[in-house]
């Protein structure tokens, strides 16, 4: 994949699949340990520690359409050529972790990519699941949690097409005030 956001979105999807309500994505950029941290959680089904063992083993895949799993194993060949390491915690009926870390200076590390189309990406596409959202960048944070969105809003949805584009504009905005931009 060409940027880190298609795979936060392929794990984000993975988690979807998996029954979650709540996904939480953290991205930490630290530049005094010189390190990039991925982060997605959810509270889904899990896995069983035999499927975390082979998981990131390419033919290894619970899709029924398919035989070829290629979205965890395509992120750890990048960790993996950028330094870093996956880690997967899982345990069934409580959800699963998955890590990716990443040399923040690899010359062969991908960028971030429009990590703000993922974020309402994943809100379109399923507006009943909870996403909380937390970037980091040497200590400057930045949080989109859509409960607290919700409640905010209630009774206009998430999905509002001026939501959704006052949301894009808005974590843009954000991302580039975190990476010294105004």
């Amino acid at each position: 994949m060409e940027e880190l956001a298609l795979h936060i979105l392929d794990l984000a999807q993975n988690s979807l699949a998996a029954g979650a309500s709540l996904i939480i994505i953290v991205i930490n950029e630290d530049a005094a340990t010189n390190l990039l941290t991925i982060s997605i959680e959810d509270n889904g089904c899990g896995m069983d520690s035999e499927l975390v063992k082979c998981v990131l083993d390419p033919f290894t895949t619970t899709r029924t359409t398919r035989r070829v799993g290629l979205g965890l194993p395509l992120l750890y060949m990048t960790a993996r050529q950028c330094d870093g390491d996956v880690e997967i915690l899982s345990r069934v009926g409580q959800g699963t972790k998955v890590t990716a870390t990443f040399r923040l200076d690899h010359w062969d590390l991908p960028p971030l990519g429009d990590l703000a189309t993922t974020m309402v990406s994943l809100l379109v596409g399923r507006p009943d699941v909870d996403l909380l959202y937390r970037h980091v960048v040497d200590g400057r944070e930045f949080i989109l949690d859509t409960r607290e969105l919700k409640a905010e809003l209630d009774p206009v949805p998430l999905t509002e097409p001026k939501v959704l584009t006052f949301l894009r504009t808005h974590i843009k905005s954000e991302l580039a005030k975190l990476h010294g931009g105004e």
